[in-house]
């Protein structure tokens, strides 16, 4: 994948000669095939999905090879420059590509075609110039061509569906917008609970009553799928609260807590359509690769944020 990352970490995500190198790579490997989808089908025992129908594979290759190639710039760090101002008709994020706050922001800016440049900041070493972006040097950030700054993931999120057209991914009706904002409420506890869990098993701590707790939250979630009889959190179709609840699903197997939700065939059964969304799917990480991140972070080493890239 080499030959597809970025050269320069300022350009849009629109390069034109990455978009040829892309497209080469697609004819030769992925010949175009008519698209087609998996479905998700109801009957008695409630939604499932169908047996995955093949197609759409050239498609959703570009995007990840696309996501890929934006997340293959190095990590701003301490002494580095800062970025020039964000060209019209484009967004900037500031990310890190294993965060899953900021995650949640991309997973947005690729549900809605947002055009967007990407810049990767070294957390273990900020640069000096990140503070006047956000106060605390937290990610993510969102900056647009007007010296705009949004922060906060979930906020991001927010003001991307507010500000950008396409498809809404909040609900229009106030009372739906509001339950998926009280979800979010109940969902506030798995975020540190991963965390801990991780950094106990990481550790080579006891983290029994940490996953029964962790279990306990999935749980609660199972249960709100079953009384919606829906697969997704919105309803039939993925929204808002989808997106800003899988960073951590995407996160269990490599965290080593995929066991905390053997119990909830409900939210299995969610997490295996969220795998199938052209969003999600454009973001995935190597599970190698998230690993090599997690060996150097423990090991408090600040070339972790760049591991995996060959450039």
């Amino acid at each position: 994948m080499a030959s597809l990352q970025r050269k320069n970490r300022f350009h849009p995500s629109v390069s034109f000669p990455l978009t040829h190198q892309i497209d080469l790579y697609l004819e030769r490997d992925f010949p175009y095939t008519e698209p087609s989808h998996s479905k998700i089908e109801f009957g008695a025992g409630g939604p499932r999905l169908s047996a995955a129908v093949p197609g759409c594979e050239r498609w959703l290759m570009r995007r990840r090879l696309e996501s890929m190639a934006e997340d293959a710039t190095r990590a701003l760090g301490k002494g580095s420059l800062p970025p020039g101002p964000v060209p019209e008709g484009l967004i900037r994020i500031y990310s890190m590509r294993f965060c899953p706050y900021s995650h949640r922001t991309r997973l947005i800016l690729q549900a809605k075609g947002i055009r967007h440049e990407v810049i990767n900041i070294n957390l273990k070493n900020k640069p000096e110039w990140y503070y006047t972006k956000h106060p605390f040097g937290q990610i993510p950030v969102l900056e647009n061509s007007k010296h705009q700054l949004i922060y906060e993931s979930v906020i991001a999120c927010e003001y991307l569906d507010d500000a950008y057209p396409g498809r809404k991914l909040y609900p229009f009706d106030p009372y739906e917008r509001a339950r998926q904002k009280m979800l979010l409420e109940l969902f506030y506890k798995v975020p540190h609970l991963t965390k801990e869990c991780l950094v106990a098993f990481r550790c080579g701590r006891e983290c029994t009553d940490l996953k029964l707790a962790l279990r306990q939250e999935f749980c609660n979630l199972e249960e709100i799928l079953g009384y919606q009889n829906t697969v997704f959190f919105g309803g039939d179709c993925i929204s808002m609260i989808d997106y800003l609840f899988w960073p951590w699903f995407e996160r269990l197997d490599v965290y080593g807590i995929a066991d905390c939700v053997s119990h909830t065939p409900a939210l299995r059964l969610w997490i295996a359509a969220m795998k199938q969304d052209p969003a999600v799917c454009a973001l995935l990480i190597d599970k190698n690769i998230f690993l090599g991140f997690l060996n150097l972070y423990f090991q408090n080493n600040p070339d972790a944020f760049d591991y995996g890239l060959s450039c």
